[in-house]
């Protein structure tokens, strides 16, 4: 992914308010950021729990989403994989995460959802960057270039879902 700026990670959200994202909370020390070994960029709202945000490339222009989480408790001892990067975590380590649809749907109340890394760290785990703290990684026969393909797919199919 190619690094991008505030001002346009504000201005690619595509499903809330341009005031909404004048107002949401963008990671500090972006300049920092490994932006080579990420697929998209996924943060939490520290002072919502409930809240997430991701920018990915589609198209070629950056399309930026609002997401939230349900305050549901998950059992400890349950297995989840991440519908994205195929990653199993146990407990918690996975978030069903809902995104408003884009323009008068999701002004409507309209939203779809998907089961992602609660971290939001896919790109991470697909690449070894990043090990889930009770679950190993399944070997994989595909390269890591088509895993690193497979994820950007999954992701690109919901964004699509979300701008439908």
């Amino acid at each position: 992914m190619r690094a991008l700026t505030e001002p346009e990670i504000r201005a690619s959200f595509v499903n809330c308010s341009k005031g909404e994202a004048k107002r949401l909370p963008v990671p500090r020390a972006l300049a920092e950021l490994r932006w080579a070994d990420l697929d998209f960029l996924g943060w939490r709202d520290l002072g919502v729990p409930d809240r997430a945000y991701l920018v990915a490339v589609l198209d070629d222009a950056p399309v930026g989403i609002t997401l939230r989480s349900p305050n549901v408790k998950r059992s400890l001892t349950r297995t989840n994989v991440c519908s994205v990067c195929i990653t199993a975590h146990a407990g918690s380590g996975v978030s069903l995460l809902t995104a408003p649809r884009a323009g008068a749907a999701g002004r409507e109340g309209n939203s779809v959802g998907t089961y992602l890394c609660a971290d939001l760290a896919c790109s991470l785990y697909v690449r070894g960057l990043r090990r889930s703290a009770s679950v190993s990684r399944p070997d994989e026969s595909l390269p890591l270039e088509e895993q690193i393909a497979r994820t950007v797919a999954n992701l690109e199919a919901f964004l699509r879902q979300v701008l439908a």
